[in-house]
């Protein structure tokens, strides 16, 4: 149905552009907040339209979500979206720090079909870091197969976090990038037990990383547990649970009443 080898080449050409901006290499940036806490930089929009037009042109039958377009309603007419961060992470790229990622998953009826993170600034010895996943056929990292968190146990999980609240002292702080999607990664690359996220957020952020995980063998729900769906018309979900199945229903359990009680607000 689509050329995987021109996808991926897409993919790390929107790479190579944000990382040609870099805070991190020395180059100067243009940023600002589009609203209140949340950052933009020239970078985030440079690659968005450079995505639009090379994914539009890949498959012309695939509708388009992305955090830096505004949202056409005709893309809940078929069943095919290119969902798209193009720079997920934007507060580690402008300080320039490591932890972001260009994210671009395909999405058919809901689910995602292909998945692709390239986060060129990380791994330099290996020319940076490039995860793929494809529905029912696994996902790796830089070629190597992807066999996710084990954990049988809630208590001693690694969290990427600065540091974890008291009611979650059990559980150890890891490195956290600032990018979701990455840290959703390191569940399906074993570097995390858990990552979960107890706020309103948007596909784009977690499409590509939520397939990445889930053929790695990661549980990947919701706040509550529940099932994520794709290209909906409000195209928004409360949280994101990604951890090692094996402790995915204590962590549901241990979240549930701060998740009830932050969706309300």
């Amino acid at each position: 149905m689509i050329d995987r080898q021109r996808l991926e080449a897409i993919v790390r050409e929107a790479g190579r552009i944000a990382l040609g901006r870099w805070p991190g290499h020395g180059h100067a940036l243009d940023s600002w907040e589009k609203d209140p806490g949340s950052p933009v930089s020239q970078s985030d929009l440079e690659v968005d339209e450079f995505l639009k037009r090379e994914l539009g042109a890949l498959l012309p039958a695939a509708g388009w979500l992305s955090e830096e377009t505004v949202d056409a309603p005709e893309r809940l007419e078929g069943g095919l979206i290119w969902l798209v961060d193009p720079i997920d992470g934007t507060r580690d790229f402008i300080r320039g720090r490591d932890g972001w990622a260009v994210s671009v998953a395909l999405v058919s009826s809901g689910r995602p079909l292909i998945g692709m993170l390239d986060a060129p600034a990380r791994l330099p010895e290996q020319g940076g870091e490039f995860w793929y996943a494809e529905a029912g056929k696994g996902s790796w990292r830089n070629g190597k197969r992807l066999v996710g968190s084990r954990r049988q146990s809630l208590r001693g999980a690694r969290v990427p976090a600065e540091a974890v609240p008291h009611i979650d002292a059990d559980l150890v702080p890891v490195h956290r990038p600032n990018s979701i999607a990455l840290r959703m990664a390191m569940v399906a690359a074993d570097e995390a037990d858990l990552v979960a996220t107890l706020r309103w957020g948007f596909e784009w952020d977690i499409g590509a990383a939520a397939l990445i995980a889930r053929e790695a063998g990661a549980a990947v729900t919701d706040a509550f547990g529940g099932a994520l769906h794709y290209n909906k018309r409000d195209p928004r979900a409360f949280g994101v649970l990604v951890t090692a199945p094996a402790i995915h229903g204590a962590a549901v359990e241990r979240l549930a009443d701060r998740a009830r009680e932050l969706a309300a607000r």
